[in-house]
């Protein structure tokens, strides 16, 4: 799919989507033909949200790299990807630890501000 389409399917930006094939997040290969568009593979839509998913749950673009390489690993073993998967899944969890106190504290605030006597 040209990058119009991948961009309507998963609300990337074209400028988003082509930052992140620079970085070695997605790729694409040159359609064959008198053009020089790029076609992304329909698996493209997947990782984006992945990207999206990770980078919402605090990933750094190197670390997703990392994730995203080991999805399809060449040399696994010169890498510990349990390690690593562990070591994201404890940041995570540390963030929605976090994430739900907080919550707690703007509910719980809310429902002071609801008892508190109007002046």
């Amino acid at each position: 799919m040209r990058i119009g389409q991948l961009a309507k399917q998963t609300g990337f930006s074209r400028d988003a989507i082509r930052f992140y094939e620079k970085q070695g997040l997605l790729t694409a290969t040159a359609r064959e033909g008198d053009n020089n568009y790029k076609s992304y593979p329909e698996d493209a839509v997947l990782t984006l949200q992945v990207i999206r998913d990770a980078q919402a749950a605090g990933m750094s673009i190197g670390d997703l790299s990392i994730f995203l390489s080991q999805l399809n690993p060449e040399d696994s073993e010169a890498f510990d990807g349990d390690a690593f998967l562990a070591s994201k899944i404890a940041e995570v969890e540390a963030r929605l630890a976090s994430t739900s106190r907080f919550l707690d504290t703007l509910r719980q605030t809310r429902d002071a501000l609801r008892r508190a006597p109007l002046e």
